[in-house]
């Protein structure tokens, strides 16, 4: 499926209008005079439809899974009071991790690689709340009103330019331009990080968290990256300084003893996440094997060098370890996942589908069998059943690109060439391209001919789009 990507320079364009925040309803607070929060919601949305089109995302469904379920449980604990979240995990071994104005949530895959244990990951992902809670977006915004420049621009750039890896020239240009007001804004986000910092390790000890985690995960990322010529982008928009440290050790040390410190699951998807950026599964079997010949009760390495296995078409020795993780843990969704990958690789579809079933009915709601439920009825070549799956996993995750992609494909597989049209639609609409959107819906009310319930239900849709397509131009410009 091909489709047109949308420039992040058109996008720091539209933003950078400054009539953007004429008229716009106060909600209470000064900063809702400037940007309130159902336009921060809608154009959130905006820049996640573009953002997603531009940078390699991680669509493991287990990892999802994991982001989306521990960022959840910070949030039942913290100020956030919209909470219509919405998560992308960048493929990027660098450090870093984002909160965009309304509720995106983002990751790169290197977090997992630095943030040792879930409470350092658990104490990034808090502080990165506590600016959504604190709406630190429209409030920086409201610093520059009388500056007449495009903050909006400038600071949903950087955000683009720190998950793209470097960025678009033309952003970067534009941001050059804007060197003033730039610096007027990191004097105010020095105040934001503070504010962030203290609110975080409030919602870490809400949240079941030993809040030490975070200066603990500061202090260690000071002594790897000190001499670094270059540092994550994390550390650039987020300093760690000794002030910075002292201040949330102490702010921690209030707290009283216990709390969550690691959790296995987390070292199993760290594990996972690992061995993406592995250069061969080869490499990363020989990584896992030196940690599990060091302590042979090693859980995680023995996992780690399962999956290694199953990558590296080392099947038998897979099942060995697989059986061991097994036996002591029958019911752990992560073994009985990767025992379920080892059975597809090795075209035992029946065990696979046996081993699915018998999860499923222990948890029908869990969104990475439901997913790999799918994966195997299409390698049953069954794809009448996989799309009855996925409508069904549409009601949990409808507006997950990657849901609708596997159902266009699933659709076109069952000869539903009206419902492929329909799908790749709600695809592209989350990837940011109304044009293909509104063109593929064309396409199926062409096919739809004479059926005038359905023509009329995709002339619906087609009208929704169009006037999202406008709202969305009429917000940024």
């Amino acid at each position: 499926m091909t489709f047109l990507r949308p420039t992040l320079l058109t996008l720091a364009c539209l933003l950078a209008s400054p009539g953007f925040a004429d008229d716009l309803p106060s909600l209470g607070d000064a900063s809702s005079a400037i940007v309130s929060p159902q336009q921060e919601h809608q154009l959130g949305r905006a820049w996640l439809a573009l953002l997603r089109s531009q940078v390699s995302q991680l669509n493991d469904p287990q990892l999802k899974d994991y982001v989306e379920s521990s960022v959840y449980k910070l949030v039942e604990t913290s100020q956030v009071n919209d909470r219509r979240l919405e998560f992308i995990l960048i493929n990027s071994p660098q450090l870093n991790a984002f909160a965009a104005p309304g509720g995106i949530v983002g990751v790169n895959g290197g977090l997992f690689l630095n943030a040792q244990t879930e409470g350092e990951y658990a104490s990034v992902m808090a502080h990165e709340l506590a600016h959504l809670s604190q709406r630190h977006f429209a409030r920086g915004v409201e610093a520059q009103q009388r500056m007449q420049v495009p903050m909006m621009a400038a600071l949903l750039a950087g955000i683009v330019i720190a998950a793209a890896g470097g960025g678009d020239a033309g952003i970067a240009a534009i941001a050059g331009t804007q060197a003033a007001a730039i610096q007027e804004q990191r004097r105010f986000s020095r105040q934001n990080e503070q504010e962030a910092d203290r609110i975080g390790i409030q919602n870490l000890e809400k949240a079941g968290y030993d809040p030490r985690s975070m200066p603990t995960m500061f202090e260690r990322l000071m002594r790897q990256y000190r001499f670094d010529a270059r540092p994550p982008e994390f550390l650039l928009t987020h300093p760690v300084t000794e002030s910075r440290i002292a201040d949330t050790r102490n702010r921690a040390e209030q707290a009283g003893p216990g709390g969550i410190e690691d959790s296995m699951r987390y070292q199993l998807i760290r594990a996972r996440v690992k061995l993406i950026y592995e250069e061969t599964p080869g490499l990363g079997a020989k990584r896992f094997r030196a940690q599990l010949d060091e302590n042979p009760k090693n859980d995680v390495a023995r996992y780690g060098l399962a999956i290694a296995q199953i990558k590296g078409g080392q099947l038998n020795e897979a099942r060995d370890n697989l059986k061991q993780l097994l036996a002591k843990s029958p019911n752990e969704i992560i073994y009985n996942l990767a025992q379920v990958d080892l059975d597809i690789t090795s075209n035992k579809l029946p065990d696979a589908q046996a081993r699915v079933d018998r999860m499923l009915a222990q948890y029908p709601g869990n969104y990475p069998l439901n997913q790999v439920r799918v994966d195997l009825l299409l390698k049953q070549n069954r794809p009448a059943d996989a799309e009855k799956a996925l409508e069904n996993l549409l009601k949990t995750r409808p507006d997950d690109p990657d849901v609708w992609y596997m159902v266009a494909e699933t659709r076109g597989l069952s000869g539903n060439i009206i419902g492929l049209h329909q799908a790749r639609a709600e695809y592209f609409a989350l990837v940011g391209d109304y044009r293909q959107a509104i063109q593929q819906l064309d396409f199926a009310k062409r096919r739809a001919g004479s059926n005038f319930p359905l023509s009329s239900r995709i002339d619906a849709r087609q009208r929704e789009l169009m006037e999202q397509e406008r709202m969305v131009k009429d917000m940024m410009g």
